[in-house]
């Protein structure tokens, strides 16, 4: 019986879905901060494209704004960095899923129109380089298509720490 670890995909290896499960698997995120239902269109250690239903019942309208429902900017940069999170889990494999990946950088960031409910916000990144656990990406989120947002960023991946 062969015991080998699970190996990480092979790079450019296509996935047409990632579910809402499992990105639960590969990213620590939840509920209220969990910004994405689904990532499509991956394309392992290179790009992805998340996707975020925005609804009326989002915990973040009851105060930004009250009678005038706008998506937080940085919260669309969130949803940003979850899609990229989810890309670098998938490229990496099995014993990446859990991992957290921490902002160290936003570059370039812009709001190009509000995000309101009944959006649905389509965040395609593109992953620019990596170099060891510090990954560089660019960003556009897209609603029916146009530019609602953008921005370059970069992370860093690291085990969990146990609470003290």
């Amino acid at each position: 019986m062969d015991q080998t670890a699970p190996q990480a995909p092979e790079p450019g290896k296509t996935i047409e879905l990632i579910d809402i499960q499992r990105i639960m698997h590969d990213i620590p995120h939840r509920y209220p901060f969990l910004l994405l239902d689904r990532v499509v269109d991956v394309v392992l250690n290179t790009s992805a494209v998340g996707v975020k239903n925005v609804t009326v019942n989002e915990n973040f309208f009851a105060g930004h704004f009250p009678n005038h429902p706008v998506m937080p900017g940085v919260l669309i940069i969130e949803s940003m960095a979850q899609t990229a999170a989810v890309l670098v889990v998938e490229t990496l494999g099995p014993d990446a899923a859990g991992k957290l990946v921490y902002f160290m950088s936003i570059e370039g960031a812009k709001f190009r129109r509000p995000v309101v409910p009944g959006d649905q916000l389509k965040i395609h990144i593109v992953k620019e380089r990596n170099r060891g656990n510090v990954w560089k990406f660019h960003a556009i989120a897209r609603v029916d298509g146009t530019a609602v947002a953008e921005a370059t960023y970069s992370a860093m991946i690291m085990d969990r720490v146990a609470p003290v």
